[in-house]
């Protein structure tokens, strides 16, 4: 509002006066015209509810177009009209120890099942993450500036890419001038001519001079050459090297990104934190490297007699036999002909091939120990687990064997079978990540590792928007294995309570935001610690056995295939046979919790009167723990309550009680005449809760 003041001069008398009265009458009137009388108001309160509890899920127009298209469906399951790419790629590639460089070739065949002619293709050049003007998410922090992934040549369909667009500019920069002047270049060349576009980016593109018809395929063919990083890096991925004598790549092959029925091609830069979304395909990887080194990877080796020596290849027929750690290579056979087999050249060529998977990892050693034991995979059989690691760090792998194989096991009862043909343990500095068939781990994160061969290994979502819907469902996985392990119950009791304790907290951003930027304080809850706490409080809503038996039937429905959010939320739904739209709004698209306490209990013979409040804004179900006096007159029955022993009731109102907006809902206990010692709100620490101490009411003595 503007500020009046007294004018310094003598025009301070009656006209001015005046003029305060006649301002004074013409906003008191104004008032009056504006303001309702004071009984309006009052009625216009008490229609207003307390809150809104939103009861959809959102829908975005991407899932909206999708259903629109039929290629996903309001029942969770993939829709009548669901495709996917496929790519599938033969790779050969060589290292050289004393670079530490890659050189590679790649044919790329991309079968486009989509409905869509495709004017371009994205391309995944990760290994320009270590440019030095490549943008990095905090805290991860590249080991080496390097010169990125230097493609020389590039065709589709056997024409020649116009690689012109993508070079640095004549005095060898690559900063933003190198960029505008290759963005100019790329618009001038001919629209017959397919030009490579974004090439110092993690994220590139071919424009085709001519689409990629639907139902069709198209052949790339890409040579290429990088350095493996090495030296003081943070964060998974970003060392691949320890010296000259161990390399561990990954994301280290030029890849066709990811295009689907959501958003077409997928527009993420690799920027560090958040983890892939791939197509499946198959891979044909030759890897060339000095003899006596041994190597390991994705997939099964093609061609053990020209790489392993006879020892090796007859201690490898024993592996399946027994759960026995067998030493496949020692540490004593080291170099050509202890360690591999010999060769006239000094190298050797490992021929690996696997069939629908989405990713491929490899690592190879100078003096890599080689052993092996087995799992049995229920319904399946067994196969053969490998570790590979330096000897001086035999005693990060001496339970390594064991965990993996009760994980494989463990985790193929509990949703599917393990579905690949062998599983690998690979050393190196990159530890803490999870491809098909490899986990670079030890002992130490070997569990959770494994995991992931369930998801994003089969059960394929996108990492890098929804990395909760792999790291967070595998947080909660690890709890059900721990336990089983143990030989002990779950305890998922307190988890979902837990969450009032970061509820509010405004470096949260909610579940469904873009990993990608999900920011450094809080990557890690978001991605990996919430969603036991989500699946926790659902358990204590519908039970913690419905939740996994749902959880398997969905996984089971998107078996090699992509699920999005929604296709989870719409399936568990239909799974639990409950309307949820609440819980999943409030725990995915919002930080909101539920904040209940018991505010007032008022005895009155047979009736006990509890007063419960919910000072959030997320709903949940009372429930309500009871005990009772040892003696007095007899237990009433209730519909709703189930006795736990003989004076303690566990008592159950739906969560509908607050679908009106109230904030308070009066919960009559009709037990009869006996004592009540003591009510506990949500006994099982389920429910969201910044002040769990109000929760408990006791009679006093």
């Amino acid at each position: 509002m503007p500020r009046f003041q007294c004018s310094s001069s003598a025009r301070t008398g009656s006209r001015s006066v005046a003029s305060s009265r006649a301002l004074a009458t013409a906003i008191v009137g104004l008032l009056t015209v504006i303001a309702p009388p004071a009984s309006a108001q009052s009625a216009a309160a008490t229609r207003l509810p307390e809150r809104a509890v939103r009861r959809e899920i959102p829908i975005t127009n991407a899932i909206r177009r999708a259903l629109a298209a039929g290629t996903r469906d309001s029942t969770g399951r993939p829709g009548p009209q669901y495709w996917q790419l496929r790519t599938d790629y033969v790779i050969d590639v060589s290292l050289d120890p004393t670079t530490s460089r890659l050189t590679g070739k790649a044919r790329i065949t991309l079968h486009n099942t989509s409905p869509d002619a495709l004017a371009e293709i994205a391309l995944r050049l990760d290994p320009n993450h270590f440019l030095g003007n490549a943008p990095h998410a905090a805290p991860w922090t590249p080991a080496e500036v390097t010169e990125g992934m230097e493609i020389s040549r590039m065709t589709v369909d056997g024409r020649t890419v116009n690689l012109g667009a993508a070079a640095p500019l004549g005095d060898g920069s690559t900063g933003a001038r190198a960029a505008a002047a290759a963005a100019a270049a790329a618009a001038n060349a001919a629209a017959s001519e397919p030009v490579l576009r974004n090439a110092r980016s993690t994220r590139a593109s071919i424009r085709l001079g001519s689409p990629i018809a639907p139902r069709s395929t198209a052949v790339l063919e890409i040579d290429w050459s990088h350095k493996l990083p090495g030296g003081a890096g943070a964060g998974h991925r970003m060392v691949q090297r320890w010296a000259d004598t161990l390399y561990q790549p990954t994301q280290w092959f030029p890849r066709v990104a990811k295009y689907d029925d959501l958003r077409g091609w997928d527009p993420e830069l690799y920027l560090g934190p958040s983890e892939f979304y791939n197509n499946f395909g198959s891979f044909d990887v030759n890897i060339d490297v000095p003899a006596g080194w041994i190597v390991s990877g994705t997939g099964v080796l093609q061609n053990p007699e020209q790489v392993l020596t006879t020892t090796a290849r007859e201690r490898l027929r024993r592996v399946t036999a027994s759960d026995a750690i067998l030493t496949i290579v020692g540490a004593d056979e080291i170099g050509p002909g202890q360690a591999t087999a010999t060769s006239t050249t000094g190298r050797l060529v490992w021929r690996f091939h696997a069939d629908t998977v989405n990713d491929f990892a490899w690592a190879t050693a100078k003096k890599y120990v080689w052993q092996a034991t087995r799992a049995t995979i229920p319904g399946k059989g067994v196969v053969p687990i490998h570790m590979l690691f330096l000897p001086g760090r035999a005693n990060l792998y001496a339970r390594a064997g064991e965990i993996s194989r009760h994980a494989l096991e463990f985790y193929s009862a509990l949703w599917f079978p393990y579905q690949f043909p062998q599983f690998t343990l690979q050393d190196g500095p990159s530890a803490g990540m999870e491809y098909p068939m490899v986990i670079n781990s030890n002992q130490g994160a070997a569990d959770h590792e494994t995991a992931h061969q369930w998801w994003p290994m089969v059960v394929a979502n996108n990492e890098t928007w929804y990395g909760w819907m792999d790291e967070g469902f595998n947080q909660y996985m690890n709890v059900l294995s721990d336990a089983d392990a143990a030989k002990t119950r779950p305890d998922l009791n307190g988890l979902g309570q837990s969450y009032g304790r970061t509820s509010g907290d405004e470096s949260e951003a909610p579940m469904m935001w873009n990993a990608n930027y999900g920011g450094p304080q809080r990557y890690g809850f978001t991605t990996y610690q919430k969603t036991p706490l989500m699946l926790s409080m659902l358990g204590g809503i519908v039970g913690d056995s419905a939740v996994q038996r749902a959880h398997r039937e969905w996984a089971h429905a998107w078996m090699f295939k992509h699920p999005s959010p929604w296709d989870y939320m719409f399936f568990m739904n239909k799974a639990l046979n409950r309307d949820l739209g609440w819980f999943w709004y409030s725990w995915l698209f919002t930080t909101e919790s539920v904040d209940g306490r018991i505010e007032k209990v008022t005895p009155a013979g047979i009736r006990t009167a509890v007063v419960v409040a919910q000072d959030g804004m997320m709903p949940s179900p009372v429930v309500l723990e009871v005990k009772f006096a040892a003696t007095g007159p007899a237990l009433r029955p209730m519909k709703n309550a189930v006795m736990t022993d003989s004076v303690t009731a566990r008592v159950t109102w739906p969560v509908d009680v607050w679908f009106s907006g109230d904030r308070r809902f009066i919960a009559n206990l009709m037990f009869g005449a006996r004592p009540i010692d003591s009510i506990t709100l949500d006994p099982d620490r389920r429910f969201p809760d910044r002040k769990p101490a109000d929760n408990r009411w006791q009679r006093a003595k």
